[in-house]
């Protein structure tokens, strides 16, 4: 799934109901895609009809169907897929076409429709032992084979409030929280999820790069939300310190108090 708000809520309502979760970063190939869905033998994926990343779409539904063709023919079907509508509420860059999704009505079912059938539904809380799996992440593959690492619930979970806790200093009642990573990667899972939410944090998360539409969009957020403080990558501030002070100083930072890196 790309970087919207669907994607946590995933996250944690598997964690509400004892399922393991394995996400899986959203520029994958469908043949990337498929070999992390046959190892973990996932019988359910949450995808959507696709994102921006800049100006290029990225046809993420084509992309999950290519997967999941892979992985009947491997012997891992998937049983059912659930599509978050997203492009139709996002703004489309010029020039922009987008491509119509094709649902497979065995299969595929659609996120808002889930949503209507099952509201005012109740959920009870599963609740798991200490080394009871919580998700399973997977290596990024650039030095072999890519290797789905599972994470146990107690263990996991105290480290991630601990660290958000004592290395930035997070207090629920003051601060706005931010952190750039993406869900697809550990940093995402830990510190713009499980970490800060197990704080009683506000968080901001935000979709596609920090330098589309404009160079200034990181300092517009941290402006528009009071962003207290801001975790990101050595590589997204070098990559902004290219862009000089023109479109840093027009914004409002003085909410800023700490820059993780």
């Amino acid at each position: 799934m790309p970087m919207i708000v669907e994607l946590p809520i995933a996250m944690l309502a598997c964690a509400r109901i004892g399922a393991v979760h394995s996400v899986v970063f959203a520029g994958y190939s469908a043949d990337a895609l498929a070999a992390r869905i046959c190892q973990v033998k996932s019988r359910l994926l949450i995808t959507a009809d696709g994102y921006f990343r800049g100006k290029k779409l990225v046809a993420l539904k084509a992309i999950a169907d290519s997967a999941v063709a892979e992985c009947t023919v491997a012997g891992e079907p998937v049983e059912t897929v659930i599509v978050v509508k997203h492009l139709e509420r996002v703004h489309q860059p010029n020039g922009a076409t987008l491509a119509e999704i094709k649902l497979n009505k065995c299969r595929d079912v659609l996120w808002e429709d889930e949503m209507r059938r099952c509201q005012g539904m109740q959920c009870e809380v599963e609740w798991s032992e200490a080394e009871d799996p919580l998700f399973i992440l997977h290596t990024s593959g650039s030095t072999g084979q890519p290797k789905g690492i599972l994470h146990t619930t107690a263990g996991y979970m105290t480290y991630a409030y601990a660290t958000v806790k004592y290395v930035f200093d997070a207090h629920p009642e003051r601060d706005i929280y931010w952190c750039t990573a993406d869900c697809g990667w550990i940093t995402g899972h830990s510190y713009l999820v499980y970490g800060p939410l197990l704080n009683g944090l506000t968080c901001v998360m935000f979709e596609g790069v920090p330098t589309y539409p404009t160079p200034a969009r990181m300092w517009q957020i941290v402006e528009k939300y009071k962003v207290t403080t801001l975790y990101t990558a050595p590589t997204a501030v070098r990559a902004l310190m290219a862009f000089g002070n023109d479109y840093v100083l027009p914004h409002d930072r003085s909410s800023l108090r700490l820059l993780g890196s």
